[in-house]
């Protein structure tokens, strides 16, 4: 193991969504535990662009643009991975071949390119394997 894990987007949303106190609780317990094991918490700039959106989108948003701005800065400051257009196209090639959307396959492909080896993330089936990847659900019942 590498001691590397990519944190997708939807881990930190519930870090700042009031109305999913549990979720948050949990998020929080496995980022900490990872931490505390010395493990590397690493993100892409993919992940910054969706926190910010997903926190700010709607008639209600989850959290006032200052806070989701802070937020996206609390969240750079971990190690941040750049998507450059190589990085897409290998992405693409990831969700023909895997039958993921887009945005699935370019989490994908950015944890491999960070020398990740853990990616936590709701959005694919806990326990399934990409590329030499594991996918963890840090929500899934115990």
């Amino acid at each position: 193991m590498s001691g590397r894990v990519f944190v997708d987007t939807n881990v930190f949303v519930y870090l700042h969504d009031r109305a999913e106190t549990e979720k948050g609780a949990t998020a929080r317990e496995r980022l900490d535990r990872a931490v505390k094991a010395g493990q590397a918490l690493v993100i892409s700039t993919q992940v910054l662009q969706e926190l910010y959106a997903a926190l700010t989108r709607g008639a209600a948003p989850i959290r006032p643009r200052a806070e989701a701005e802070e937020a996206v800065r609390a969240a750079s400051r971990l190690e941040v991975l750049a998507i450059d257009v190589p990085l897409v196209w290998v992405a693409m090639s990831r969700a023909r071949e895997s039958k993921l959307s887009l945005w699935d396959a370019l989490i994908v492909e950015s944890a491999r390119a960070s020398g990740c080896d853990l990616l936590l993330t709701e959005d694919l089936t806990h326990g399934q394997r990409i590329g030499g990847l594991r996918v963890e659900s840090p929500f899934r019942p115990a």
